[in-house]
């Protein structure tokens, strides 16, 4: 891979990751506003619906947020772009539109088919 292309990545994944940081910083600072009282049990079930949802979210995000660290070890180690499978060179169209993968396509078609085909 060009070193222009690493640079792009790199840069990319450095903002995602500092954009999602912010995010969860905001989040534990809402999360820790004192108890709102209810007096209606549904606006309450909708308030509890609406933070559990924002909970999984930032779940979602913290693995997000844990794979964008190990692609920007992976570029400082040298091994960024190429498929943890095979070995060869994962293209620049699959980066873009996935930074954070490990495979190339041809992998990890053959890994979803095999998740489908044993029902996982």
């Amino acid at each position: 891979m060009k070193k222009k292309d690493i640079e792009f990545f790199k840069d990319l994944l450095t903002k995602r990751l500092n954009d999602l940081l912010d995010q969860a910083d905001d989040t534990v600072s809402g999360m820790t506003v004192p108890k709102e009282n209810f007096p209606d049990p549904t606006d309450r079930a909708s308030h509890e619906a609406d933070r559990n949802f924002m909970l999984r979210i930032r779940d979602r995000e913290h693995k997000l947020i844990k794979k964008i660290k190990e692609a920007l070890i992976r570029i400082e180690t040298g091994t960024y772009g190429v498929c943890e499978q095979c070995g060869e060179d994962v293209t620049i169209k699959r980066l873009k539109a996935r930074p954070v993968t490990t495979q190339c396509i041809d992998c990890k078609t053959k890994e979803e088919a095999l998740e489908k085909a044993l029902g996982l």
